[in-house]
């Protein structure tokens, strides 16, 4: 799929501001939310046995979405590990890595399209995945994700372009051509103005028309943690969001 619209590259841009960036220490409080918010997860929509792959963010091991899978599951979907460990953000090689992972349980399950969920970084590999295998994924959904600039607008996005060796403004050059190519797949893009790691102007989406960025409470490291964030996801995937 090409967009038919020509999107200008976005200007003006900053990393999360100080303010957003020392929210992310109220961790602790939104666990606590958590705990408060828990009746909204009791009436969740029950789901219908897809199959759903969960993505980590940059630094995030499979252990980050557990919480989330635990989740899922209860509700009757098939969630699966992405299944490559840490995401260490090398993320040419794992959009690879994870297709062939992706493709061997798309064809043990009869080529049942699958749901694909990324928190951060994470949702830069399941958009990838679902532009280069438009059969294979029926459904994307990102929390957090830094869609225009690559790293370049995030929080640690100096020191990664450090280790990468890689040069910052070129990169978001080649992400926003790769966005501007879009995909056809239903997305559901959640940011929020809380972020102090990526911040709400770059994690929503301005290529896809069929994109829908929706706001949620929280800072960046409690997203996949949420229980604002998980109703939405088990709405989203019954298919109860307007």
């Amino acid at each position: 799929m090409t967009n038919a619209n020509v999107i200008p590259m976005p200007s003006g841009l900053r990393p999360p501001n100080r303010l957003a960036q020392f929210s992310e220490l109220a961790l602790p409080l939104d666990f606590i939310g958590f705990g408060l918010q828990w009746p909204r997860l009791v009436t969740a929509p029950k789901g219908d046995g897809r199959p759903i792959f969960l993505i980590p963010g940059y630094g995030g091991s499979e252990l980050s979405m557990n919480p989330l899978k635990g989740f899922l599951s209860r509700l009757n979907y098939d969630v699966f590990d992405w299944g490559l460990g840490r995401n260490q953000g090398s993320v040419d090689r794992d959009i690879e890595r994870f297709t062939a992972v992706a493709k061997d349980q798309y064809d043990a399950n009869d080529r049942q399209p699958l749901t694909l969920i990324g928190w951060s970084l994470g949702g830069i590999i399941a958009r990838e995945v679902a532009r280069l295998s438009p059969d294979m994924v029926r459904e994307v959904i990102t929390m957090g994700t830094p869609i225009i600039g690559g790293p370049k607008y995030t929080t640690p996005g100096q020191r990664y372009a450090k280790s990468a060796q890689i040069n910052l403004d070129r990169f978001e050059e080649e992400v926003h051509a790769r966005n501007s190519l879009g995909f056809s797949q239903p997305l559901t893009v959640l940011y929020s103005n809380r972020d102090g790691i990526v911040g709400p102007d770059i994690a929503k989406d301005i290529y896809n028309p069929q994109a829908r960025n929706i706001r949620v409470d929280g800072g960046h490291l409690g997203l996949g943690f949420n229980p604002k964030v998980w109703r939405i996801i088990a709405d989203t995937l019954a298919g109860n969001m307007k």
